[in-house]
């Protein structure tokens, strides 16, 4: 496991605590029944499995998938004016003779955050930009309906713009949800019937891009992990 020292330095992991010191509010997000630490517990554990990936995530990536390199808390840079869009995880993984750039979003009882309309509301002509972009890259067109997730479209274009930057075959971006009642997949299947695809927990459904690139999008839900 990896994680983030400078914009091109990497340094190892030692264990799930090294993830608390890349959250924007360590304080706040680190805590046992959150996405952050159960994120963390997951993916650190998953290093003693075959595919280095937890193994819901491995089963819909390929019978072979096979983890290159996770990062922790991974920060990607999106079109106009404005803060990034922070992956709890962003990984790259081969499989089936390819690589996939994978961008994780870790839920347990949190929601997705505000609606396209929340956002968008008197919105500067960064927003409109940068939601502009998004949609572009995605194949859809704007505005997004108001009452679909703006975090399920940022995060997905960052799987999408890492790709590119790492010239993957594949993009995904995934759910990784720890909540037994599937908290919140109505908002991510909602988001992924406006791109054409109705979607199943544990089965990924493939989306066509513009540039021709195929993106994965997939809902799992990982089984909770016991704090230490």
């Amino acid at each position: 496991m990896h994680k983030i020292l400078m914009p091109t330095k990497l340094i190892p992991t030692t264990g799930p605590d090294d993830w608390k010191a890349l959250l924007a509010d360590p304080e706040k997000h680190w805590r046992a029944g959150y996405s952050a630490m159960s994120a963390a517990l997951s993916w650190e554990s998953a290093q003693t499995l075959p595919s280095g990936l937890p193994a819901e995530i491995a089963a819909l990536l390929g019978s072979d998938a096979e983890l290159i390199l996770a990062i922790p808390e991974h920060k990607v840079a999106l079109p106009g004016k404005g803060r990034e869009s922070q992956c709890d995880v962003f990984a790259l993984v081969k499989s089936s003779g390819q690589t996939i750039a994978v961008a994780v979003e870790a839920k347990v009882n949190e929601p997705f955050g505000p609606t396209v309309g929340d956002w968008l509301k008197d919105a500067s002509a960064g927003k409109v930009e940068r939601l502009t972009a998004i949609c572009t890259l995605l194949g859809c067109a704007y505005p997004p309906p108001p009452d679909l997730r703006y975090q399920l479209f940022h995060r997905t274009a960052a799987a999408v713009i890492e790709a590119t930057r790492f010239k993957t075959d594949r993009a995904a971006m995934v759910v990784q949800s720890f909540s037994a009642d599937r908290k919140w997949f109505e908002d991510f299947a909602a988001f992924c019937r406006y791109l054409g695809h109705e979607p199943k927990d544990g089965t990924p459904t493939h989306h066509q891009l513009p540039s021709r690139v195929t993106l994965t999008l997939a809902w799992v839900t990982s089984p909770p992990i016991p704090t230490r």
